[in-house]
């Protein structure tokens, strides 16, 4: 099972520093949510910033928000950090739930899906290099690695989807957890980033990270069991300290 870091969103201009640790450490992948109305950085942008920064390790976005972006322009940043990054790029994509992030966009959040569904036939189209608006939009990507799967409960349905649909072999699997590990301040900061991020949803505690080491190695061995191709452990405390100790335990 491939093991990916889940980086903070709170300093961007140390997010170098995490992915070559991250890289030297032997994590797989680095992953990067998204949102626009939040003090975050924009994932593709960031990504590509750490893709010059390292040399093996996979990034991922979990996941962009389709919607809010133009679909030529986004077909063309996902096909060239695919490219410079010599085929590292994992585009994980969806709608988003927030009214905030689409009002800012100007995007109908209830259009969100059919909006969503449009852009990726039209993605294909572009990333096969037919036209697109009586043009052809460039760069192509690399061959892909094919799709992803994302959360547990709906693990059995997109597989029997997937296979509904005879097509061949498996879907990607990846799973995310919060963590947080170190000192009893890194600990409370990761907690107080959690609760600002999912204060929409209006559930105390929701996001709670893990930070017994005991317990993580146990939540590692049990997604290795259920299956799962990647676990992504998402950090919202920015101490870089983090990757080590987390190497550490889940090794």
């Amino acid at each position: 099972m491939d093991l990916g870091l889940g980086l903070p969103i709170s300093n961007p201009v140390r997010l170098p520093e995490w992915a070559r640790r991250a890289e030297a450490s032997g994590f797989d992948t680095l992953a990067l949510l998204d949102r626009l109305a939040f003090d975050n950085p924009e994932p593709l942008i960031a990504l590509s910033v750490l893709a010059g920064a390292t040399t093996r390790i996979r990034l991922q976005t979990e996941v962009l928000l389709g919607p809010l972006r133009a679909t030529a322009l986004l077909a063309k940043q996902v096909a060239t950090l695919d490219r410079m990054s010599g085929g590292r790029f994992v585009l994980g994509i969806g709608i988003g739930g927030r009214d905030d992030d689409h009002a800012a966009a100007a995007t109908p959040i209830t259009q969100r899906g059919r909006i969503l569904d449009d852009q990726l036939a039209a993605m294909r189209r572009i990333w096969r290099g037919e036209p697109y608006a009586d043009t052809v939009v460039g760069p192509r990507p690399g061959p892909p690695d094919g799709p992803l799967a994302w959360a547990g409960p709906l693990v059995t349905t997109v597989r029997e989807q997937w296979q509904a649909a005879g097509r061949a072999g498996l879907p990607r699997l990846v799973c995310q957890i919060n963590v947080a590990v170190g000192s009893s301040g890194t600990v409370e900061r990761a907690r107080r980033a959690i609760a600002d991020y999912y204060a929409f949803t209006g559930r105390t505690g929701w996001g709670e990270p893990l930070s017994d080491p005991a317990k993580i190695a146990d939540a590692v061995a049990e997604y290795r069991e259920f299956g799962a191709d990647e676990l992504v452990l998402y950090c919202y405390a920015d101490d870089p300290g983090q990757v080590e100790e987390l190497a550490a335990i889940t090794r």
